[in-house]
Order: structure tokens, then C-alpha cells, then sequence
């Protein structure tokens, strides 16, 4: 999709993985250590079982031979210990470390544009939350720890059977090229194949959750055959994807069996070859075979894990690309305020396109003035939501300005920017936890008293208290469920307690009864007093106690008053307001 969120690149990725890295130094060295151990000790068995042969072969005693089999069951039960400890190390370091990498996901997805986001769809940042923090889970908790055992081992094993025998390591060459050619080949078309995987299953997951959320609108335009392609086509190019990282594994796994077996077969016939020549003991040629037999399990467990690594390269590169070009100015000097200290929202000659070349506003200016209640009416697709998003930050404009205090809006920081405009959409969601934490997810540090009383602000106390736990009520997935009036009404509380300068509420009162909701704002305006508020609703009771009304139409703002001033000029509002009253 050529919207969608940027993916990291390889530099990008290693810069992040060796920084994780150097956020936990001891845990990686505590669980090398302990795996480096547990390697060594198991490297003793193949000695003294090769000692051992050496030694019946001259005739040693009965009871040599059973004080080297007890000494052999002592080290293989040193190293399953061992093994223990340094798996649950490894363990322990995976889980911390995920738990950063998905808290660093969380804070780059809450820092993204709701512009950004809407570009991209919702089903490429579902599947980067879903599919990829899974891949990248398993990764994490197995993949790249397996992966410096392993190492590891293969580094202490060829230590081993160079100090055993010089010549005895030499079959062990003839896997080298075999294993970097094809690994070679491998990697130069992995990361790629798995990348255009996970997109794939981006597309497959947007074209599903569009289906799914405009299932009516589809069902009324005959538009099911359509959708029905567009899941097809998604679902080809995915069978395509997964089927070429398949192909790359049907080559690369067999070659690497072969890479990693020959070498034991090599040194049995080299070293008998070498025993015959008086080259090498039999007990060097046993315990030679023996460590070649090891590099077995590790190789083949570094060359398994190797493909579980691209996976994760490709969601981990997908993980940090959410933020890629997300916003990073800094915030502006407070000396660029107006002197007069007022805090003044202004858009002056907007203009903005969601495809270009297709403005949908057209040299808007709007200044609400600090502390009033602005309405914008007009019919449906004549950019009222979106001038409002405008006003709140969401989108940045084509051309124009849109300031707070002088200051632009794109170039707030996100936090400082809902500290100014927040939003409340039609769109409302209930979080997992309880009734209180839903409204106090904006202040965290808000107490009972103030929590209670921005319910009460938005008339929904009563009910909060009526539920099974009162405001300890879990809601949310699972929870006790609410409905859509009030899940808004819990928006709105939310909205009371961040206490921004100027609100702008885009239809959001549009699922409560129209007394009901006019019975809300009232109490709104009570508390939001002396706040700017910009209301966008086809319900002109709004617009009719608002100090202005803002008529849009085509994109433009076509008239600006009071609604008696506008009433007496006959225009477009005064034939609304007609049809509406009368």
C-alpha cells in the first residue's frame, strides 16, 4: 500500500538491537557466562570417554574404567544443572528486555498523527500490534538467545577438538564452504521475502476490517463482488509472499543438513586414516568424533534459528517504522507567545486536499475568539469535521496556517499540543480497566473527588453510581458493558478533567437523545465556562445558544454571526434554521 507506515532500515535495526543490548549488560553477561560454563562442562565427557578408549585398548583396569564412567555421569549431571540456570537467565533477560520493546512500541504508536494513522489504515498498525509484536515476542524469547548458545557452544567445541588434535580439525573445513554459500544466498533474499510477508498480511487485515465496518454501506451500493476481489487479490499476494519464503527454506535447510553432517563422517574416515599412520591416538579419534558429532546440535539449531531471526528482523523493522517520520519538532520558545497572554486559536487562508489536486477546504480564515462558543453548521461533506480536525491539530494544512498562541499547531509536540485543543469525535472507545480509570486516563493523578465531578459535569454520575461496583466497575472488553450514549458521555468526562483552553466537539453529543444531549450541553457550558469551545453538529439547537455560528458549505465558510444576526440576514442558516424549527 503506498500509505502505509514507513518500515525501519537494516542500519536502523541494529542501532536499536545493540542499544537494548547495552541497556542490560550484567543479565547478557550472567546468561553467556552460565551457558559458556554449562558448554564446557559438557565438553569434558567427550575427553574422558576418549581417554578412556585409549585406555582399554592398553589394558587398563576394571576399576580405572568405572572411576571415568563415574566421572563422566558427574559432568553430564554438572551441565543439565547448568543448562537449567542458564535457560532460566536467558529467560528472565528475554521477558525484561521484551517488556521494553513493547512499551517503546506503545509510546511511538500514542505519539503517531491520527493523520498518519488514517493514511496508512487500520489494518497496518493492527498488524504490526498483533502479528509482528508476536513474531518479534518469539524472537526475543527464543530465537536470539537460542542463537548465542549456540554460538557459544560452536566456539567452545572447535576449541576443544583443536586442542584434541590440530589435524583432526581439518575435515571439519569441508562444511565451510557449503555452509556459506548457502547461507549467503539465503540472507540475500530473506529479509526482503519476509517483509513483503508482513505486508501482505497488512493488506489482507485492512481489506477485512473495511468489509467488516462498511458492511451495510457495501450491501446498499452492490458493491459485495467488489470487496470480494479486493479479499482475493489480498490473499494471492500473500499466498504468493508466504510461498517464496517457503521456497528460500526448501533450499537453504537441506543444504545446511548437508553442511553440517558431512563433517562427522569426514573425520571418521580421516581420523581412522590418520590412526593407521600412527597420526593420532584412538582415543583422539574417538573424542575428535565425538566433538564433530557435537557442533551438530548447535549448528543446526543457529542455522534453524537463523530464519526465526529474519522473521524478527522484519517485524522489528516494522515496529520501529511507526515512528520513522513521526513528528519530532521541538517545542517552540514561549517567548514567540503572544505579550497579551491570550490563548487564541486561528486558522487564516486553510486550504487542504485528501487526495491531491482535490481540496475539500478552500481559503478558510476562522478565529474563534478566547473563551466563546463557536457552532459550525452545515450540510453533510461540506468540511465542517474537517476544518475541525484541522482545529485540533490532527491534520496540518495544505497551505495556510493554523496557530495556537502565534505558535503553528504541526509543530507543537503532541503532549504540549492537547494541553491546548483536544477533540472529541462521534468515534468513542471504552479501555479495559475500571469506570474511574477510563476517566482518569488523562490525569493519572486525578483523585475520586475530581473524577466524580467531571461525570457529574457531563450528567453521568448517576448511572456510574448505579453500576454492580459504583466507578470500580470494570468496563471496557469483557467488562460491564455501556452503551454508546455512554461511552460519549464518558468521552466528555474525560474531556472536563484534561481541562484543555479550547474544545473542539465534533458532533459529539450526536448518540444521546436530543433532550437529553441538550440537557448535557447546558451543563457543559457551565463547567467549560470562560474555555473556547468549537461545536460542529446538525442539531441547531447548538448553534442557536453558541456567541457564533460559522456556516460551512463547499469548503468555505459562507456566513459568520450570532444566530439572530444571521436569522435576520435570510441566508443559508436562516433557511436551516426554518426547516429545523418549523
Amino acid at each position: 500500500m503506498s500509505n502505509a507506515l514507513p518500515v525501519a532500515d537494516a542500519d536502523q535495526v541494529r542501532r536499536y538491537a545493540r542499544t537494548l543490548v547495552r541497556r542490560h549488560p550484567r543479565g547478557l553477561a550472567g546468561a553467556l557466562g552460565l551457558h559458556a560454563v554449562a558448554a564446557a562442562a559438557g565438553l569434558v565427557a567427550p575427553r574422558l570417554l576418549g581417554d578412556l578408549v585409549e585406555g582399554i585398548s592398553r589394558g587398563v583396569s576394571a576399576v580405572t574404567v568405572d572411576r571415568v564412567a563415574l566421572a563422566i555421569a558427574a559432568f553430564v549431571v554438572v551441565q543439565s544443572v547448568l543448562v537449567r540456570f542458564a535457560h532460566l537467565a536467558s529467560a528472565r533477560l528475554g521477558e525484561r528486555v521484551l517488556a521494553e520493546l513493547r512499551e517503546d512500541f506503545v509510546d511511538r504508536v500514542l505519539a503517531l498523527p491520527l493523520s498518519t494513522v488514517e493514511r496508512a489504515g487500520t489494518g497496518d498498525l493492527l498488524t504490526r500490534t498483533s502479528r509482528d509484536v508476536s513474531a518479534l515476542s518469539r524472537t526475543v524469547r527464543f530465537a536470539v538467545p537460542e542463537t548465542l548458545i549456540a554460538v557459544v557452544t560452536v566456539a567452545l567445541v572447535l576449541g576443544a577438538l583443536l586442542l584434541t588434535g590440530p589435524l583432526l580439525a581439518l575435515p571439519c573445513l569441508l562444511a565451510v564452504p557449503v555452509l556459506w554459500a548457502g547461507t549467503r544466498w539465503y540472507l540475500r533474499r530473506a529479509p526482503a521475502g519476509y517483509l513483503r510477508e508482513n505486508a501482505a498480511y497488512s493488506d489482507i487485515t485492512d481489506g477485512i476490517s473495511e468489509t467488516v465496518e462498511g458492511a451495510r454501506t457495501t450491501e446498499t451500493l452492490r458493491q459485495q463482488a467488489r470487496r470480494r476481489a479486493r479479499s482475493d487479490a489480498d490473499i494471492r499476494r500473500s499466498y504468493a509472499a508466504e510461498r517464496y519464503t517457503l521456497n528460500l527454506r526448501t533450499v537453504f535447510f537441506p543444504v545446511a543438513e548437508i553442511g553440517y553432517v558431512v563433517p562427522v563422517v569426514a573425520t571418521l574416515v580421516v581420523g581412522g586414516w590418520f590412526h593407521l599412520k600412527g597420526w593420532a591416538s584412538l582415543g583422539q579419534v574417538t573424542a575428535a568424533t565425538l566433538y564433530v558429532q557435537q557442533l551438530v546440535d548447535p549448528i543446526d539449531r543457529l542455522l534453524s534459528w537463523l530464519d526465526e531471526l529474519q522473521v524478527g528482523g522484519a517485524s522489528m523493522a516494522r515496529l520501529l517504522g511507526v515512528a520513522v517520520d513521526g513528528p519530532s519538532a521541538p517545542a517552540t520558545p514561549a517567548g514567540s507567545a503572544p505579550a497579551d497572554g491570550e490563548r487564541r486559536l486561528a486558522a487564516r487562508d486553510v486550504r487542504y486536499a485528501y487526495r491531491e489536486g482535490h481540496d475539500v477546504l478552500h481559503g478558510v480564515t476562522l478565529v474563534p475568539r478566547p473563551g466563546e462558543k463557536l457552532a459550525m453548521v452545515g450540510p453533510s461533506g461540506a468540511g465542517k469535521s474537517t476544518l475541525g480536525r484541522l482545529l485540533a491539530g490532527v491534520h496540518a494544512p495544505r497551505s495556510g496556517s493554523v496557530t495556537v498562541d502565534g505558535r503553528p499547531l504541526a509543530e507543537l509536540p503532541l503532549a504540549e499540543l492537547r494541553t491546548h485543543v483536544a477533540l472529541v469525535s462521534q468515534e468513542h472507545h471504552v479501555f479495559i480497566g475500571t469506570l474511574a480509570e477510563n476517566v482518569a486516563m488523562v490525569r493519572p493523578e486525578a483523585g475520586d473527588a475530581e473524577v466524580r465531578a467531571a461525570l457529574a459535569a457531563v450528567d453521568a454520575l448517576g448511572w456510574a453510581e448505579a453500576l454492580p461496583e459504583g466507578l470500580a466497575t470494570p468496563v471496557g472488553s469483557g467488562g460491564h458493558p455501556l452503551s454508546p450514549a455512554q461511552a460519549q458521555q464518558l468521552a466528555l468526562a474525560r474531556l472536563v478533567l484534561a481541562d484543555p483552553h479550547t474544545l473542539v466537539l465534533d458532533e459529539a453529543t450526536s448518540l444521546i437523545d436530543p433532550h437529553a444531549a441538550r440537557e448535557l450541553e447546558r451543563s457543559l457550558a457551565a463547567v467549560l465556562e470562560g474555555r473556547t469551545v468549537i461545536a460542529i453538529a446538525h442539531r441547531l439547537f447548538s448553534a442557536h445558544d453558541a456567541d457564533r455560528v460559522a456556516v460551512v458549505e463547499d469548503g468555505r465558510i459562507t456566513e459568520l454571526g450570532s444566530h439572530d444576526e444571521l436569522v435576520a440576514a435570510g441566508g443559508s442558516y436562516a433557511a436551516l434554521w426554518r426547516s429545523w424549527h418549523g
